[in-house]
């Protein structure tokens, strides 16, 4: 049966507090939208003094600044760098392999995907959020404004298990849609046996900035972790429920190390290769504490 998860459960009131320690400030913001706390690499009238410049025919009279023409006779502009919204694009993996063993990667996830849209919101950034199974499901376009943090948190708790995951063709249709450009963030397991076909080059078509979260457990990495994986054991894939015989012994362990540290290896491979950043989540330790080390904003 299909796994739900209740809002409380996902969010209590002490986390939902935890949320007004972040903000988000993005280096370089894609040109349009509304004025924001975001700096944009074109210079106008916008907000934070920059820096000074000759006058020239064409440029903005009310920016020449009379104190300075006052004292050298000459006519001089104050330049201020704009400062734009940011665009927020969540994508969320609502796989099966998400909500194995007390659901514990699909909570870490929504809670990082509910705190990046509690920084962006209060930087009056805008937040659209998706998830994805085999295919790509649209939960809301972008919305802005404080105000919608509840909203949204509550379209997150109404996410139940899927199945199979394929995030390679939801990020060639998310790719398709004719969004401004801004900042993707995809939370993920990653464990997806044809995300490394293609996935960076899928990254680098949707023309977004990307940040790729994947959420691990120490397990992942040191099976002998889990006191019930020894000896011989058959194994069930909780999305496809194709079963393997197997008998766990030193050789076997050493493979799947092996196996486990290449795809790790790989991932953060394609991230480079995408120009995307990477952050690993360890979802049995505090979301947010780890999500600060990447903004460099205390929790």
């Amino acid at each position: 049966m299909a796994q739900e998860l209740s809002f409380e459960e996902l969010f209590d009131t002490e986390f939902l507090s935890a949320l007004e320690a972040f903000t988000l400030r993005a280096k370089r913001v894609p040109q349009g939208g509304f004025f924001a706390n975001q700096n944009s690499p074109s210079r106008g009238s916008g907000l934070e003094f920059q820096d000074f410049k000759a006058y020239v025919p064409g440029d903005d009279i009310r920016a020449i600044d009379l104190n300075i023409y006052q004292r050298l006779g000459k006519l001089f502009i104050r330049i201020f760098e704009e400062q734009r919204n940011l665009p927020i694009y969540l994508l969320v993996d609502q796989s099966a392999s998400m909500y194995l063993e007390d659901s514990s990667r699909i909570i870490a996830g929504l809670r990082s995907a509910l705190a990046l849209t509690s920084l962006s919101l209060s930087q009056h950034d805008s937040v659209a959020l998706y998830s994805f199974t085999d295919q790509l499901h649209t939960l809301t376009r972008s919305r802005t404004g404080k105000h919608n943090l509840i909203p949204i948190a509550r379209l997150m708790s109404e996410l139940y298990q899927g199945t199979t995951t394929d995030l390679s063709d939801s990020l060639a249709e998310f790719g398709q849609y004719k969004l401004r450009r801004g900042l993707l963030v995809v939370i993920s397991d990653f464990f997806d046996p044809m995300v490394f076909e293609d996935f960076a080059r899928r990254l680098r078509l949707v023309k977004h900035r990307s940040i790729l979260i994947q959420l691990v457990k120490d397990s992942d990495g040191d099976p002998t972790l889990q006191a019930e994986l020894n000896g011989d054991v058959r194994l069930l894939d909780c999305e496809t429920n194709i079963g393997l015989d197997i008998s766990i012994d030193p050789v076997v362990l050493t493979r799947y190390r092996n196996a486990y540290q290449d795809f790790t290896r790989k991932l953060a491979n394609d991230a480079a290769a995408s120009n995307s950043g990477l952050l690993v989540v360890n979802v049995e330790q505090d979301v947010l504490k780890q999500l600060s080390s990447m903004f460099q904003y205390p929790v």
